[in-house]
Parts: structure tokens; C-alpha cells; sequence
């Protein structure tokens, strides 16, 4: 490769990782052309899956301000620089890891530090970010709910006891008008 194209390789690969939300670092020893066409299909739009020299690799993270990945770049290396969520990038590449046990997950790099290999597949078995807005959204409606009861529980008791004493007011009126009907009534 020439030193051009090299310079230029480093820049684009240095774009990607400004670019991306995530990186995620694989091994691809053993995987066919058409392994690594699935693999990147089932990225979909959310990963950019790039093949690229180590070195230039190297070079491009530590132009692109990325540290403490150096250690993952030896051997036979592809990048999935991710654009939308970690999650379903890591979800697919795990998935299609379990699936050709040629690809191993070496680690990643996310909101500024490395990605141990157990880190990324723990961001692989979140559930999607809507899913977890749902469960976000449905625990603070049940706890709006339980709040909701609560303040009017006390208004209804109070009015449950204005009405008590109201029937209590009138059950002892009509028998007080009694009693001294009776009393001044004459005896026989």
C-alpha cells in the first residue's frame, strides 16, 4: 500500500471513530467473504463493519483521540464502527458470534473508556432503548397512579365523614324534637 493511500486510509478510519457512537473490536480468523457479508448485513444501517491493517488502525484511534485499545489490534481484526445504538450492534454481532464461534468478540470503546469483552456483552443483553423508555415510562404512570390515589383517598375520606356526621346530625334531630314533645305533653 502506498503512502498515500495509507495517509488516507488512517484519515477515514479516524473519521469512523469521531463518527461513532461505539466501536466494538472482533477477531475474524476463519470467516469466509460470505460470513463477513452477513455479518455486516445483519449490522444493518446501525454499524459500519471495517477490515483494516492493525497498524493503520492504531494510528487512526490514536489520531481520533481513542486510547487503551492498542492491546485488541494484533491478529486478524475488524471494527464495527457503530452510528445508532451499542446495543443492537453488539446484540447482532454476539448473535452471529454464537452462531460462527470463528468470530470472537475482543472488546469495544464507548462514552470515552475500552470495553472488556464481559462489558460488551452485557451492553449486548440490554433490551432495546424503547423497550427500556416503556418500562421507564409504565413504572412512573403506576407510581403517578399510586399518587393520584393517595391524595384523593384523603378527600374522600373527608367527605365520607362530613356525610356520617351529616346522617348522625339528622338521626338525632327528629328524636330530639321528640323528647320535648313528650315532656310537655300531659300525663294521664
Amino acid at each position: 500500500m502506498a503512502k498515500a493511500d495509507k495517509a488516507t486510509a488512517v484519515a477515514d478510519i479516524a473519521e469512523q471513530f469521531k463518527g461513532s457512537t461505539a466501536t466494538l473490536v472482533t477477531e475474524y480468523r476463519g470467516l469466509t467473504v460470505a460470513n463477513l457479508k452477513d455479518l455486516r448485513r445483519s449490522l444493518g444501517d446501525s454499524a459500519t463493519y471495517t477490515v483494516a491493517k492493525n497498524t493503520l488502525v492504531k494510528r487512526a484511534a490514536a489520531e481520533a483521540g481513542i486510547e487503551g485499545l492498542d492491546e485488541l489490534f494484533v491478529g486478524p481484526t475488524a471494527i464495527a464502527f457503530v452510528k445508532g445504538e451499542a446495543v443492537d450492534a453488539a446484540k447482532a454481532i454476539k448473535k452471529f458470534a454464537k452462531e460462527n464461534k470463528a468470530l470472537v468478540i475482543k472488546g469495544g470503546y464507548m462514552d470515552g473508556r475500552p470495553l472488556s469483552v464481559s462489558e460488551v456483552e452485557r451492553i449486548a443483553d440490554l433490551e432495546s432503548r424503547e423497550v427500556l423508555l416503556a418500562k421507564l415510562a409504565g413504572a412512573m404512570k403506576a407510581n403517578l397512579s399510586k399518587a393520584a390515589g393517595l391524595f384523593t383517598a384523603q378527600q374522600a375520606q373527608a367527605a365520607r365523614l362530613f356525610a356520617a356526621l351529616q346522617e348522625k346530625k339528622a338521626a338525632e334531630a327528629p328524636a330530639a324534637a321528640e323528647a320535648p314533645a313528650a315532656a310537655e305533653a300531659p300525663a294521664e
